[in-house]
């Protein structure tokens, strides 16, 4: 507005071309039209898939480490819209999967996406997050994604930003930390914690998460310097898919919502307080608060407790299990 009102000046004054007072109107009009269509592509994930998720160790930095064998899995996932303010969309993904002819619901992974950040929660190393400053050069146009577990505890966070080039709809993170899934947390191994590229783009009938990770282990045990171990890419395929019904997700969803967002405010307090986190991580569950906040949604289900009563040991939970990173 500053700028088209000198532009509105220097016109009156002779001194300025009149057609020079529509390009900030311009300019913004299709900052709004890459913004919308930003917006779009992240939405362009939302949908009921076949999911394959494919994982491979190709070279290894480490003498005598030998990469381990690919190792693939898959199944049926919903992915939904939670939350949806402009600048902030929150998508929740939802296992779907039948078991000696019962249907299993798995609350998963949820991706939230921001609009130009002045923070990310990014991961410091074991049982560590930090809230991270983005630079107003590093978050012009960009997005945010963090990622979180299935119980709403931190996983990781990085910023990068949509392209739309030559047919190709993608968005790409910067070098972003992670600590280890589940597949590698389980078993002996050199390394703690991945850095890598996150890249999610759209693809006819569907979309796909490729990874580009190092698999990096503390020098000798101190998180000052780190030793890469093994190079690992990852291609996660999401195709829409009508081989399964979505609805017992929905309806887990419908039954829990209230309690998972109470539980989402309260880990946002928890990281606003501490400027980041301390939380002890284990192998299975990826955080210690994973499998008894799992456990307290599937106990509303079954109306062996009230949402109210499963929110408060949440919050107790959560506090106490908290510290600052």
């Amino acid at each position: 507005m500053r700028t088209l009102l000198i532009a509105a000046v220097l016109i009156t004054a002779g001194t300025l071309p009149a057609y020079a007072a529509v390009i900030e109107p311009v300019a913004a009009q299709a900052e709004a039209a890459a913004f919308e269509r930003d917006r779009q592509a992240i939405l362009g994930q939302v949908g009921n898939y076949r999911v394959r998720f494919d994982m491979r160790e190709t070279v290894s930095f480490l003498p005598g480490y030998s990469p381990l064998e690919p190792k693939t899995s898959g199944g049926f996932e919903n992915v939904r819209v939670l939350e949806d303010a402009g600048d902030r969309i929150v998508l929740q993904h939802t296992l779907v999967m039948t078991h000696e002819g019962q249907t299993v619901i798995v609350k998963h992974w949820r991706q939230d996406w921001t609009y130009e950040p002045e923070t990310v929660l990014t991961y410091a190393g074991p049982n560590r997050w930090v809230l991270s400053p983005v630079s107003a050069e590093d978050r012009a146009g960009a997005w945010s994604q963090t990622v979180w577990q299935t119980d709403d505890s931190p996983r990781y966070g990085g910023v990068g930003r949509w392209s739309h080039d030559n047919g190709l709809v993608q968005w790409t993170s910067n070098d972003t930390a992670r600590p280890l899934a589940r597949r590698d947390a389980i078993r002996e191994r050199p390394y703690d914690r991945y850095v890598g590229v996150n890249r999610h783009a759209l693809m006819p009938g569907g979309w796909v998460h490729i990874q580009d990770n190092l698999k990096l282990a503390a020098a000798e045990g101190d998180d000052a310097g780190v030793t890469t171990v093994v190079h690992e890419d990852v291609v996660n395929t999401y195709r829409v898919s009508t081989d399964y019904d979505p609805a017992p997700g929905d309806a887990y969803w419908a039954e829990t919502a209230d309690y998972w967002a109470a539980v989402r405010a309260v880990w946002d307090g928890a990281i606003a307080r501490h400027g980041g986190i301390g939380l002890e991580e284990e192998p299975q569950a990826g955080a210690i608060t994973g499998p008894v906040l799992m456990n307290l949604a599937d106990q509303i289900r079954e109306g062996a407790v009230t949402t109210q009563a499963a929110i408060e040991q949440a919050r107790t939970l959560i506090t106490n299990s908290t510290t600052a990173p």
